[in-house]
């Protein structure tokens, strides 16, 4: 059996990656109110993502706004799908429990 990706599995890094694979990219400001964090924790999620090489990123400026966009990679889809199968798999076979006597 397939270990569980731990860089998904945290729940705000497995919803940010859940949001991406429904959009072509993604603001910062767009992921933070759907998902309700804060800049500081959602930043840090995203830069993890990011260093995963499950999400690119980039920083444009709007005059002088900053704006950060985000999107999913292949091999973030790819992480993701094997994740997903990952948790198919443990649920097929009871979590890989020892059956109850």
């Amino acid at each position: 059996m397939q270990e569980i990706d731990r860089t998904i599995h945290e729940p705000a890094r497995l919803r940010a990656l859940a949001l991406l694979t429904g959009v072509k990219e993604a603001d910062f400001t767009f992921i933070l109110r759907a998902l309700q964090m804060t800049n500081g924790n959602l930043s840090v999620h995203m830069r993890r993502l990011e260093a995963a090489g499950y999400v690119s990123m980039t920083k444009t400026f709007v005059g002088r706004v900053p704006k950060t966009m985000f999107s999913i990679t292949t091999q973030g889809r790819r992480a993701l799908e094997k994740y997903w199968q990952t948790l198919d798999e443990l649920r097929a076979d009871g979590g890989g429990s020892p059956s109850p006597q």
